[in-house]
């Protein structure tokens, strides 16, 4: 059984646990009821002509371990919104990023600027968990996901007024998105398998997506000769955890990254 795997099966036990407390029926009825937010508002902002820059609020990592000791959730993201970050990722899985759903919620209080909840999403009932506690968007992995699954994960969440971020690795996975109705596809240059990291992975599977689609590089990403690489490889955005999270100067380390 590899890491990805392994994720999966522990994110299986917890959501079974998570019901016990507040069941489907509550989750959907939570969510269908939630504060009205601008549907679709990560999508409005991948669409702005400039590079999209998304930053990441994670405390560890399968591949890296604890990348942070003090991990003051809210202070980071709003560092980052001042920073000049179009959106924010969050994340909300446990056991191996040491994420938490709360963390998240309170951020949301706290910036104006898009949330994806990115997680190990198996389950609708986590589409609906994440509309309840103020996420924007959803990550949706091909890797653990089959086609039709993927398909009425979409529909679901675009039904709530979600976007959707569909992560692939490989050209299948890459048809497997554009089959399903993604809108937005990102590449992880991560492979999840083995972790190894190529940003060629992005170069490689850009010409697959339709331009009609937005689409977004992830993982790797470390200066400003990345940047450039990848704006030639003509993405719509790129998605930064470590190097984000390891500055100390939220706002220099963004400005390096862009080159200024």
């Amino acid at each position: 059984m590899n890491v990805l795997e392994e994720i999966v099966k522990k994110r299986r036990i917890r959501i079974e646990q998570q019901k016990k407390v507040i069941d489907d029926d509550e989750m959907r009825n939570l969510a269908l009821h939630a504060p009205n937010q601008i549907p679709f508002l990560l999508e409005s902002t991948l669409r702005e002509p400039e590079l999209s820059f998304i930053l990441e609020v994670k405390k560890a990592s399968p591949s890296k371990g604890m990348i942070v000791e003090e991990f003051p959730y809210i202070k980071i993201a709003k560092e980052y919104e001042s920073a000049g970050a179009n959106a924010i990722s969050v994340l909300t899985e446990p056991d191996y990023f040491r994420g938490d759903t709360k963390y998240l919620k309170e951020i949301r209080e706290q910036v104006d600027i898009p949330i994806l909840r990115k997680d190990f999403i198996i389950d609708d009932y986590q589409i609906y968990e994440a509309k309840v506690i103020g996420a924007n968007a959803i990550l949706l992995i091909c890797a653990i996901l089959e086609e039709e699954i993927l398909k009425k994960f979409l529909k679901l969440a675009y039904d709530l007024g979600l976007s959707c971020l569909v992560e692939a690795h490989d050209k299948d996975e890459i048809g497997k998105a554009v089959r399903a109705g993604a809108r937005i596809i990102g590449v992880n240059n991560r492979n999840l398998k083995d972790f190894r990291v190529d940003l060629n992975t992005t170069r490689q599977l850009r010409q697959l997506v339709p331009p009609s689609i937005l689409f977004l590089a992830e993982s790797g990403i470390k200066t400003s000769k990345d940047i450039a690489f990848l704006k030639e490889c003509n993405v719509d955005g790129v998605l930064i955890g470590e190097t984000m999270m390891t500055a100390h100067n939220k706002y220099e380390a963004l400005q390096a990254l862009k080159g200024d």
